[in-house]
């Protein structure tokens, strides 16, 4: 049975600094993409960041050079570290994982963890 389990989300300043964990388990093998998404109030689930199993990363152009994705398969878990955060990053964001790509997308798969919150203010 496949689990993902976010963590560390929680409330901080513009221009603060979080680190979003999402531990997996479930799988017998390391061989599978990992996406993060969000989801602000009001508004459709989007993909954030994305790492194939080959460590390769793509990220929205909201977020390049503010947020780093990365995975550490001996703890079976993908990391998301996110800098100099602004009040549109506000948001629940998802871990998915064993998406497919198209046309160099990452199309999420029925792997969905829980959530955890982000919200940036003052």
């Amino acid at each position: 049975q496949v689990q993902l389990v976010e963590s560390g989300g929680g409330l901080v300043q513009p221009g603060g600094s979080l680190r979003l964990s999402c531990a997996i388990s479930g799988f017998t093998s390391d061989h599978y993409a990992i996406g993060w998404f969000r989801q602000a109030r009001g508004k459709e689930r989007e993909l954030v960041a994305d790492i194939t199993d080959s460590r390769w990363t793509h990220y929205a152009d909201s977020v390049k050079g503010r947020f780093t994705i990365s995975r550490d398969n001996a703890k079976n878990t993908v990391y998301l570290q996110m800098n100099n955060l602004k009040p549109e990053d506000t948001a629940t964001y998802y871990c998915n994982a064993a998406g497919t790509y198209s046309g160099g997308y990452y199309y999420p798969s029925r792997y969905w963890g829980q959530g955890t919150q982000v919200t940036v203010s003052s």
